[in-house]
């Protein structure tokens, strides 16, 4: 991983809900392609976005406690926290273009 970091159920709220900026959370697993395909997008809007927005990756296998507290079912779901609230819920693997309009709002 490069400037996506990784998070736990255990670092989830420094990492996550205490965080000044808004939070991409990418809900994913190591079995998923879907995950797989979204990642390089995901590292790139990190890239690009730092200043603005953190992503972080939260593998819902070793950390099963925040994926069922925020009700997750299926993956890639990401989710955007501003304040410690969900604020905006993507799921499936979107192409980049769909992506970054989508978290126009958190990176303008």
């Amino acid at each position: 991983m490069g400037a996506t970091k990784p998070t736990t159920d255990a670092t989830f709220e420094a990492d996550v809900l205490k965080n000044p900026k808004p939070v991409l959370v990418d809900f994913w697993a190591e079995w998923c392609g879907p995950c797989r395909a979204v990642a390089p997008i995901l590292e790139e809007i990190a890239t690009e976005h730092a200043d603005k927005i953190e992503v972080v990756k939260l593998n819902t296998d070793e950390n099963p406690a925040t994926s069922a507290k925020y009700g997750i079912t299926g993956i890639p779901t990401m989710n955007v926290y501003v304040n410690g609230e969900v604020v905006k819920t993507l799921v499936g693997a979107l192409p980049k273009p769909k992506l970054v309009r989508e978290l126009d709002e958190f990176i303008a």
